[in-house]
């Protein structure tokens, strides 16, 4: 697993997670790789720490890790190192005091050069899928903002490179939101559409966690950045601005 560690301290690490690469497993008999095996091999004495979740029937432990990335998506997480940071940290991320900053790769250009898509998130029924608002089956409701900033537009506006700012913590949030304006984000299998085509030459969601900022548990400004993964760079560098 090729995860690079960014920033430790006494409390907390933060680290740079690759595409591809679940948060936790699904349940027990899950044999994927995960954060949270790299965790518990390389610092076995945060196997314990925080919490656990129930997942199919059974107990997940989160190994320090406080919030989540999707499989698909790269970029900065933080782990906490003991269970006093793993609570602070948890509330910090409950009170949006945690600054998030993602950059993805747009299917066309959003209307406007910077807004706000402020849409309740939730699911329709049992699917597991995020919607937006509008349908009146839509179960566990809950509000979700993300703002949205056009750093470049490539290929006659075929795309668009944007900085994403979450202010909520919704699970497919980015994802869903782009989707709901009409930009959907590259390669999303998930909640792309069929006029468009993932890329060959890229193969993977563009979608990276590139900012982490907060207040550590011992009081400290942290503000933690990691470049594109290559593999986002080298495509970019293919289109034509």
């Amino acid at each position: 697993m090729d995860i690079q560690t960014i920033y430790e301290d006494k409390d907390l690490l933060i680290i740079d997670k690759p595409s591809g690469l679940i948060t936790h497993k699904k349940n027990i008999e899950d044999d994927q790789p995960s954060v949270v095996d790299w965790v518990v091999k390389n610092y076995p004495e945060l196997k314990d720490v925080g919490d656990f979740f129930m997942a199919s029937g059974h107990e997940v432990q989160r190994a320090g890790i406080v919030h989540r990335l999707d499989k698909e998506t790269s970029g900065l997480m933080v782990i906490a190192k003991n269970n006093p940071a793993f609570e602070y940290m948890q509330k910090q991320f409950h009170d949006r005091k945690v600054e998030k900053q993602y950059v993805a790769l747009a299917n066309g250009v959003p209307p406007k050069k910077s807004g706000v898509i402020s849409l309740p998130l939730g699911r329709l029924g049992t699917i597991r899928t995020t919607r937006t608002d509008g349908d009146k089956k839509l179960v566990d409701k809950k509000e979700a903002e993300t703002h949205y900033k056009i750093i470049k537009t490539y290929s006659e506006n075929k795309y668009s490179l944007l900085e994403l700012t979450p202010k909520t913590g919704r699970t497919h949030q980015l994802r869903v939101h782009l989707k709901s304006i009409g930009v959907p984000i590259v390669c999303d299998w998930l909640y792309g559409e069929k006029r468009f085509t993932c890329p060959s030459e890229l193969r993977r969601l563009f979608l990276h966690a590139k900012k982490l900022s907060f207040t550590s548990p011992s009081g400290h400004a942290i503000s933690a950045e990691t470049d594109l993964p290559k593999e986002l760079d080298d495509f970019l560098k293919t289109l034509v601005q």
